[in-house]
């Protein structure tokens, strides 16, 4: 029995020389001697960002010494801002200034000499690939159009030109087609816009006489998802009101200001116009619905009503944002006839006669004249400084390539030719934060070839023209994003990795969801390194379908290293630790990833400035400055042991749940799976979704500080283990039809193997249930693929021959890597209680091993084990047997020796004060402001007499520890204990009679800023621009609280 097994000081605890008690046998299993001995490409990375061009050779030397000194394996260095963007810093360091060069040669010599490696990304700035090279006509390109509206016969006529971008405009086409429906009367709305309620309201556009209305264009002032939830009624008199239609926004991500919403209407005659809110039946949030995260309050800056029919919602359909509708249908007989679309670009565009008067001749009537061009979209790498410009056309190599000579290029061409190579290995593509395009000089003749069909005849369904019919109208505008979809991936970052290739380099991108419309997953078939995002207590901003995209791309693309970018925080206040962060890293890694990039280590130019610079108080800060940095190789230890195993081996996933044909696409959310597998989903589970989605009275909360959105949102945390010993990957459209079957199993390109395809009902990313290629799920099923088509009701998949890969408690998550000589699981408490358990493997072999990653030690494995709140292990079962040591017990050990009376030598490392005690204290209860608001390292000193060793090992147990304390007994090392139970093994270092024992604890910076923002630092030279505080003004527990004992 292994009772609280895991309460032992081995589980938390990192020993300098884990494994130096016995070296590694070489006739071990490869798993072992990983897991031992972890290789360089299992240690983290980090981002690095210079800030404002405030750099210093000094303090570049430092922060890369302090990487290595951390074990840290590389950075990708990202320039942030200009100097002008912050002019109170003085940084003289501009992107790509003489000055900015120096400092970069420092970088490339230092790196060199710490045989550290970096990464450059695709552009100034993270975000995404542009610079004032770029021309308009080379930047990103969308539609746009004039209309005119004329009565038939000959006439001449001079177009207006479409609004652009800068007066970058170039014509496409010239449309003509009939106005039968233009009816221009304005009505006089009940509220005066901008409005503005919390409560629900009514606002009624009313009209002299009788209007039919077919379409309601919605204008807001910013991204205000409740402008988009409205009733529609209608009445004759202003009383008596008939119900029309409900009006729901679109799914759509965080970047979606480029376009207003317009809404089809069934035609309509009446002269009220009612438009109903209620905060009631609001969305709880999520990625695909960013702006339903806030406050349900209705913030509108206008309704515009329309006679016209028009194509619903047709500014996401046509890729002109990121967005994804629920059909509504527009009645047939008002859809424009191709035969009645009078193309007039031969008179206009072909003759260059645009901007002059023109003479043509209309049948008689109304007619439109769709003037049809594009222009840039106007977007930058917002984020960049001196490098800063128009965002590439993603379409065009030309453009790709020439963003690419003039900033990777350059840097890579610059550097020193003799360590560039050695050191700049990886070109990476971060957050793509310059939204979508929908057209290029070539994008018609691409659509064409893939397609198969002309597009420009269609040109007007851009204008939100109804043509043929509404199922032909959808069918298209599909088509057009499925088209803008590919070639983000067959031009851009097919281009981008050739561009990394040619430069020795290896390809590193994240997500392209939920800005640009695409297949989220397709592009992770061209990158060495897929990476997500996930966020520390910042669940408006936390990305888990962005590591849902990227873990399952990385699967079924046959990418063994997945990335995150991890700990990002919306508003870090300084309190952050490791024992924080652990659970969070924990859950990602049993997600999928295996190879973590911290967010974030800033550039600190000055070394009379701490904590220092940070990207204006976004992100965990991973620098030198820190107060726990000297600690860092503890939590660095337990990360690679970690990554050691999870990259060994390949991921084990019976379900592929395919996304559907609808685009945009991404990877499914478990949530949205529940409808579809309920069968594997606990009863509690499926009715705290219920609930969450019901989202009655529509909570709120504050996370982080100062931030207040909606309790309901989806959050990463609420789907531990979600179907119960079952994972899933999300299959595309691409992955699928070149997949295989083998002995029932589906088979990707690459290799993965997976035992059932699920076919999802419709859900909020395909709420039509579009799927086009029932003929290759048919096939795949004839070769005895296991497809489930409906809902999946039994408790599990045996009946289809598929038994559950391990069998867990609530509140235990899991990942599953197999070898040839291993099934490795890694299993962590994601709850706050302690869990003893007996897991059930589906995996059988001979052995059974523990791998402890917080000590790399290994041990023999029973059936049952307790894991505390946060705590993680490996359960090895193998083939091979190896010399391994049982668990100690803790439960069995006796404190030997209290030091609760001793006396205490207290040193303060920064201030050089030193306080003699008998009782060991909370600092932030003392009276001296010194030590009372004192952030920083503590040197513990006392002694103590040990009557020699008894059988087993020896721990001292530190007992409360605020917040990361260090163990030496007679100048040896002990190990570093991060996390509770502050147990260390001192079994190598202590001896009998007189002992030395001296403890070095680190608190978080919390109390010394609060100290410094009321006037009482504890220490001279406290300054950072990172301005976020906790909520609390209560200083927090900082020290060594004890009670400390030795236990045998």
């Amino acid at each position: 029995m292994m009772k609280k097994l895991f309460s032992i000081i081995l589980a938390f605890a990192t020993c300098a020389n884990a494994f130096s008690h016995k070296a590694i046998q070489e006739s071990a299993p490869e798993w072992y001697k990983r897991f031992m001995a972890p290789a360089t490409e299992t240690y983290p990375w980090t981002f690095w960002y210079w800030m404002y061009g405030c750099v210093s050779d000094e303090g570049i030397k430092l922060d890369l010494e302090a990487m290595h000194d951390a074990g840290i394996a590389g950075f990708y260095l990202m320039p942030i801002k200009d100097t002008t963007d912050g002019k109170g810093y003085n940084g003289t360091a501009r992107q790509l200034s003489p000055e900015w060069w120096k400092r970069m040669d420092t970088v490339f010599r230092t790196a060199d000499s710490l045989k550290l490696q970096m990464g450059i990304h695709f552009s100034d700035g993270f975000a995404l690939g542009g610079g004032p090279w770029i021309s308009p006509a080379e930047s990103m390109q969308r539609i746009v159009w004039s209309d005119t509206i004329v009565s038939g016969g000959k006439q001449s006529l001079t177009l207006s030109q479409p609004k652009a971008y800068k007066d970058y405009y170039e014509d496409i086409a010239v449309y003509a087609y009939p106005a039968e429906y233009a009816d221009n009367c304005k009505p006089k709305a009940s509220v005066t816009f901008p409005f503005r309620s919390s409560e629900p309201c009514d606002i009624i556009m009313s009209y002299d006489k009788p209007y039919t209305l077919r379409s309601v264009e919605i204008v807001t002032g910013g991204n205000n998802y409740q402008a988009h939830r409205f009733k529609v009624y209608a009445s004759d008199n202003g009383k008596d009101y008939k119900f029309v239609r409900e009006i729901s926004p679109a799914r759509q991500g965080w970047q979606n200001t480029d376009a207003y919403a317009t809404y089809a209407i069934p035609a309509t005659t009446a002269r009220f116009f009612k438009f109903h809110w209620t905060p009631e039946g609001s969305d709880p949030g999520s990625e695909d619905m960013d702006a339903a995260k806030w406050k349900p309050n209705l913030k509108i800056a206008g309704i515009v009503l329309g006679s016209e029919p028009v194509v619903d919602g047709y500014e996401g359909k046509s890729g002109k944002v990121w967005r994804v509708s629920k059909k509504f249908p527009v009645a047939d007989n008002e859809c424009v006839p191709l035969s009645e679309m009078i193309n007039l670009s031969d008179k206009f565009i072909s003759s260059n006669q645009t901007g002059k008067a023109v003479t043509i001749k209309l049948p008689k009537g109304k007619w439109h004249i769709l003037r049809i061009g594009h222009t840039s979209t106007g977007h930058t790498n917002a984020t960049g400084g001196g490098g800063r410009g128009l965002e590439c056309d993603k379409f065009s190599r030309e453009a790709i390539n020439k963003q690419f000579d003039n900033w990777f290029g350059a840097i890579y061409n610059h550097a020193p030719k003799d360590v560039v190579k050695r050191v700049l290995t990886r070109l990476h593509v971060d957050s793509w934060e310059c939204g979508s395009q929908n057209w290029s000089s070539n994008f018609a003749d691409e659509f064409k070839r893939r397609r198969g069909y002309d597009l420009m005849p269609w040109l007007p369904l851009y204008a939100g023209v109804p043509m043929e019919s509404s199922d032909k109208s959808d069918s298209v505008l599909r088509d057009i994003r499925l088209t803008i979809a590919e070639l983000i991936n067959d031009v851009f970052f097919d281009e981008v990795e050739k561009l990394g290739k040619k430069y020795g380099c290896t390809l590193s991108a994240e997500c392209v969801s939920p800005t640009m419309v695409s297949d989220g997953m397709l592009h992770y078939q061209h990158a060495d390194y897929p990476m997500g995002e996930f966020w520390l207590n910042s669940p408006t901003h936390d990305k888990p379908n962005d590591m849902l995209d990227a873990v399952s791309g990385a699967h079924i693309y046959g990418k063994n290293i997945i990335q995150a970018e991890g700990f990002t925080e919306v508003r870090g206040t300084w309190d952050e630790d490791f024992a924080l962060l652990k659970p969070l890293l924990d859950r990602n890694y049993c997600l999928g990833i295996n190879s973590i990039v911290f967010h974030v280590n800033t550039h600190n130019p000055w070394t009379d400035r701490a904590p220092g610079m940070t990207l204006d108080g976004i992100g965990t800060f991973f620098q030198r400055d820190n107060t726990w940095w000297r600690e860092m190789p503890a939590f660095t230890d337990y990360i690679k042991r970690c990554q050691a195993l999870l990259q060994y081996g390949s991921n084990v996933a019976d379900i592929a749940v395919y996304t559907g044909d609808e685009t945009p696409r991404r990877a499914l959310l478990p949530e949205r799976l529940v409808s579809s597998l309920p069968g594997l989903f606990s009863e509690k589970d499926i009715q705290r979704e219920k609930a969450r989605l019901s989202n009655v009275g529509q909570p709120l909360e504050v996370s982080p500080v100062g931030v207040t959105h909606t309790a309901n949102m989806t959050k990463a945390d609420a789907w531990t283990n979600p179907l119960r010993g079952y994972r899933y990957d999300s299959f595309n459209h691409d992955v699928l039809t070149k997949a295989r079957v083998e002995n029932g199993m589906i088979v990707t390109e690459g290799g993965t193997k997976y035992g059932a395809l699920v076919i999802p009902q419709a859900h909020k990313m395909n709420p039509d249930r579009i799927v086009t290629c029932w003929n290759v799920i048919d096939s795949l099923e004839a070769k005895g693929a296991r497809v489930i088509r409906e809902p999946w009701t039994q408790s599990d998949l045996s009946s289809i021959g598929i038994k559950r890969d391990i069998t867990l408690p609530e509140g235990i998550d899991y990942v599953h890597r197999h070898a040839d000589d291993a099934d490795i699981y890694f299993l962590s408490n994601q709850s706050d209680s302690t869990i003893t358990f007996v897991p059930e493997f589906r995996a059988v072999r001979a052995n059974k091993y523990i791998a402890d990653p917080m000590t790399g030690k290994v041990y023999n494995a029973q059936n049952e084990f307790t894991l505390t709140a946060g705590e993680s292990l490996f359960v090895v079962l193998t083939d091979q047997k190896i010399d391994a040591e049982d668990m100690p017990d803790m439960s069995k050990y006796d404190t030997a020796i209290s030091l609760d009376d001793n006396k205490w030598t207290v040193k303060f490392e920064k201030t050089g004060k030193q306080v003699t005690t008998e009782k060991l204290f909370d600092w932030s209860k003392a009276d001296d402001q010194s030590v009372k608001f004192y952030s920083g390292h503590a040197t513990y000193e006392t002694t103590f007499k040990y009557k020699g060793k008894s059988e087993g090992r020896v721990f001292i147990d530190l007992g409360e520890v605020a917040d990361i304390a260090t163990v030496y007994v007679n100048d040896k090392m002990c190990g570093t204990a991060w996390m509770p139970p502050y147990n260390v093994d001192i079994t190598q270092a202590v001896k009998k009679g007189k002992n030395e024992l001296k403890i070095v604890v680190v608190n978080t910076w919390a109390n010394a800023l609060q100290g410094n923002d009321q006037g009482t630092p504890p220490f001279e030279g406290i300054w950072t621009n990172g301005k976020y505080r906790r909520a609390s003004k209560e200083l927090l527990p900082a020290g060594l609280l004890g009670p400390v004992v030795i236990k045998n």
